[in-house]
């Protein structure tokens, strides 16, 4: 999703080697970024996203096999309440070069649940889930 240069987010598949491979969501506001990754075998070759919004809150998720999906990242973007710009793109660092194949794009209403109330986490005093 592309607001402007200071202002986007991405979720992508990174291919690192022949032992694995990194999901990756990257939020950028006001020119700051973070990035989150976790680790997943590089045999997989498949990977379903799913981009949701609610108001100026988005919610990215991926899935191994389109049905079952896992949250990867829910962040602000302090300029995303308005129109956005979102797409799909491919990069090839280094010089190299691979074939990336999109498939099965769909716009639909939004797949990200609205919090049902969810009991507050416990914790000790010093800050320990139990």
């Amino acid at each position: 999703m592309y607001l402007d240069s200071e202002n986007w987010l991405k979720a992508s598949v990174e291919y690192e080697n022949e032992e694995y491979q990194h999901l990756g969501s990257v939020v950028t506001n006001n020119g700051y970024s973070d990035w989150a990754t976790t680790a997943i075998e590089a045999s997989v070759k498949t990977m379903w996203y799913r981009f949701s919004r609610r108001e100026d809150d988005y919610c990215i998720e991926c899935s191994a096999d389109g049905a079952a999906f896992s949250q990867m990242r829910i962040c602000h973007m302090h300029s995303g309440k308005g129109k956005i710009r979102f797409g799909i793109y491919a990069c090839s660092p280094e010089e190299s070069s691979f074939q990336a194949v999109f498939s099965n794009m769909q716009v639909m209403e939004c797949q990200w649940r609205a919090h049902d109330g969810q009991q507050p986490d416990r914790f000790h005093s010093c800050g320990i889930m139990i």
